[in-house]
């Protein structure tokens, strides 16, 4: 099995294989890779890595960066994973991140869900986790990255991850700025709402009626308005500290959403300039939806 592991010719991208005790935060982390756009697989067996790698390598740019789940849920076929391993690490881009915790705290997390330890049987708690230690003793000691997670809650330890694993330069959040008609009603995704109603409406303007917010036209209308610049002064200088808090907190998508009557004139011009001043905030990257442009 092992001297097959070793035969490809062909190389994946960047490999993770996560691992560790059950309860200190497998699935956290594998959720916050996702978010990174990691290819994620979960409980997968020690001896399926070389066919997902081999399936990587033939695809080339479309998987670039996968990670797998393995753990002691695999039962004896885990086993393998400290030979499989090292027979991947000859020829790929590959790193292990174990995850741990003190006993006492991953007692009381898997009696905080009801569940029992997957190695407990007939036993206790800690006879499950004593079992599983011994069992991931000489994987631990083979780990790149190793994370104590006994005193992260799970924002933490996704904030964690997401410092340690992320891309130079890519976003921690995406924003989407959403224009919208509050006649056609709110949008139910919306995490702030702004109302431009204040602003008197170009659709009375016979020159702008058929124009957009698009438009440079429709656009220096409303933005000329009293009070227009000072409201998209002081909410972009709002919205700030709530996009970096937004990342700290390892939230990783938001949308804001600016409405106007019919979602055509001022919803979509304002919605445009806000955009344009929230891709000034570190680390966030920002798209603009008018959800109802075109509905009149």
């Amino acid at each position: 099995m092992i001297a097959r592991l070793a035969s490809m010719t062909e190389t994946a991208g960047e490999v993770l294989i996560v691992t560790g005790m059950s309860g200190a935060g497998r699935s956290t982390v594998a959720n916050a890779l996702e978010d990174l756009d990691w290819y994620v697989v979960d409980n997968l067996p020690p001896q399926m890595l070389r066919p997902l790698l081999d399936l990587s390598g033939r695809l080339g740019d479309q998987l670039p960066r996968i990670a797998a789940v393995v753990d002691v849920r695999g039962r004896d076929l885990f086993a393998e994973l400290p030979a499989a391993t090292q027979a991947l690490r000859e020829r790929n881009n590959l790193r292990m991140l174990f995850l741990d915790a003190s006993d006492d705290v991953l007692v009381r997390r898997f009696e905080a869900v009801r569940r029992p330890h997957p190695l407990q049987g007939d036993g206790t708690l800690l006879d499950g986790i004593r079992r599983e230690r011994e069992i991931l003793a000489p994987v631990r000691g083979s780990a790149d990255i190793i994370i104590d997670t006994s005193s992260y809650n799970i924002h933490q330890l996704a904030t964690h991850v997401t410092d340690l694993l992320r891309e130079e330069g890519a976003p921690r959040h995406r924003v989407t700025v959403m224009s919208f008609g509050f006649k056609y009603g709110l949008p139910p995704d919306a995490d702030l709402v702004a109302d431009m109603r204040f602003l008197p409406n170009p659709f009375w303007n016979d020159d702008l009626r058929a124009l957009t917010g698009q438009d440079p036209a429709v656009s220096d209308y409303v933005l000329d308005q009293e009070g227009a610049r000072a409201f998209l002064d002081a909410y972009a200088e709002a919205l700030t500290p709530v996009l970096e808090g937004y990342q700290r907190e390892n939230k990783s998508h938001s949308t804001v959403a600016v409405g106007c009557t019919g979602g055509k004139h001022r919803s979509v011009a304002m919605a445009l300039a806000l955009a344009e001043r929230l891709k000034d905030v570190p680390g966030v990257a920002v798209r603009v939806r008018h959800r109802d442009l075109g509905r009149e």
